[in-house]
């Protein structure tokens, strides 16, 4: 088993959207499988008929979409293989390894009882087990599987280390219900072992599960994956996740304006690292990502992390890569798309721009002065910087303005002298210009946008101040 190409695989539930906990999952998954050549699947758990949704799936896709997250193959949906589940409980049962139990809910309801009053454990042990089938009753009954009874069942996980589980804490589990249709755990080994899965990275919520599962893959005789059991994530005050910390599902973080490799770095970071590395690319997170680099207790989210990781990927990101991100977030948002006109604009501002953002939305907060039309109308803080003495020195400015070359430098000097001239600092004078420039305060240097707006466009809009 040691030889064969690493498959990993992610298993959503579709019963809402894809959460940041599942993302991470997910995420663990591919980079274990990518950085080792081998294959990572999608398998959609759709067996709870009431509660999976086609939306909710959909959601699903879209979140691993936006996060760039790539399956292997087609998604496979568990439903549509339940007769195979099925299929393997009746070979468990032809070859003695499972059994019909006919015990009804009452029956074990009042095993249950009795054994609490008698302070045994109260593991239901069905007396239908080595029951003679010349005994079984024309009645319904469940398959269950025989558990071993003694010894012990050890899970030798990648992350939790040695978990000793004692064969007597094991029931009987069942495998179909009455109605004849398969569990969940008898679906998800059947589904993992048929799918060729060597590595089984999830939530240490099923920790628990995985001896359960043992159980079938010794009956069937089938290789047991590698299990590698993660810590849940938990918020910035040591509680799970939930509602209450903000943003749950991925599509929401989309909208909140993280670019998906911040966001993926900043997962890949959450319970598990290299080193002190903090800021990295996916090809040295697919390199280095290992068992032995995830710790053992949850992760807390952290907002500010997120943003710091964010604002450094965008800087370093393609400046048209950017404008399509920028595009896919405006769209995520349900705003109105960019004008031909204002994509040119921001891709010639962009290398300006992507400095110091950390969200799409701050990006576009300062793009106002490429994005918005004239006249600009001054929101309340820069119609402030637009007072009357400030606007008499932006009249003498222009005159500099006009005769200047349009170089940084020429134009730091003149803007520096008339400052001068007035008795001000640089500062000083920068804010009204600011202000006539993008008709906020919120925007990059003076300098970067004159010289992105040209001499023409730069002296227009000042001179619109002048009414």
């Amino acid at each position: 088993m040691s030889d064969a190409p690493v498959v990993t695989r992610f298993a959503p539930s579709p019963t809402g959207f894809l959460h940041i906990g599942g993302a991470r999952t997910a995420l663990f998954n591919w980079l274990y499988a990518r950085g080792r050549g081998g294959k990572f699947l999608l398998r959609i758990e759709d067996t709870d008929r009431e509660r999976s949704t086609p939306e909710a799936t959909a959601a699903i896709l879209k979140g691993l979409d936006w996060l760039g997250l790539d399956y292997d193959g087609e998604a496979i949906s568990q439903f549509d293989r339940a007769d195979r589940h099925a299929a393997v409980a009746h070979q468990l049962l032809a070859e003695g390894k499972a059994y019909k139990c006919f015990s009804t809910q009452e029956e074990i309801a009042a095993f249950r009882e009795a054994a609490r009053a008698e302070g045994k454990s109260t593991l239901f042990r069905s007396p239908w087990r080595d029951a003679d089938p010349a005994t079984h009753p024309d009645a319904p009954f469940v398959v269950r599987i025989k558990a071993p009874q003694d010894g012990a069942t050890v899970i030798a996980d990648q992350v939790q280390g040695d978990v000793t589980i004692r064969n007597d804490q094991l029931d009987d589990m069942i495998l179909l219900r009455s109605d004849g249709t398969p569990v969940y755990m008898l679906a998800v080994v059947v589904d993992d072992h048929d799918m060729g899965v060597t590595h089984v990275i999830r939530g240490d919520d099923h920790l628990n599960n995985a001896a359960r599962q043992m159980m079938i893959y010794g009956a069937m005789g089938w290789d047991v994956p590698v299990w590698a059991h993660i810590p849940l994530i938990h918020g910035p005050d040591g509680k799970k996740l939930s509602k209450r910390h903000g943003a749950l599902g991925v599509e929401e973080y989309q909208a909140m304006g993280y670019p998906a490799p911040g966001m993926r770095n900043y997962l890949a970071r959450l319970g598990w690292s290299h080193g002190d590395d903090e800021f990295f690319t996916d090809e040295q997170a697919q390199a280095w990502f290992d068992f032995n680099g995830i710790g053992k207790s949850p992760a807390r989210f952290d907002f500010k992390k997120l943003e710091n990781l964010s604002g450094q990927h965008i800087a370093v990101m393609d400046d048209a890569a950017l404008l399509q991100e920028v595009t896919g977030y405006l769209q995520a948002r349900g705003d109105t798309p960019l004008s031909p006109e204002q994509n040119d604009g921001l891709l010639k501002a962009m290398s300006v721009l992507k400095q110091g953002s950390r969200t799409y939305g701050q990006l576009l907060d300062k793009a106002w002065f490429i994005l918005g039309s004239r006249p600009f109308a001054p929101d309340e803080k820069a119609a402030k910087a637009l007072d009357t003495v400030s606007l008499g020195i932006l009249k003498q400015l222009t005159p500099q303005l006009q005769n200047a070359s349009w170089s940084r430098e020429v134009l730091e000097t003149v803007v520096s002298d008339v400052a001068e001239a007035n008795d001000l600092k640089l500062g000083k004078l920068a804010q009204p210009l600011r202000a006539a420039l993008a008709g906020r305060m919120v925007s990059p240097s003076v300098f970067d946008m004159m010289l992105i707006l040209g001499r023409e466009e730069t002296l227009a809009r000042i001179a619109d101040t002048q009414g």
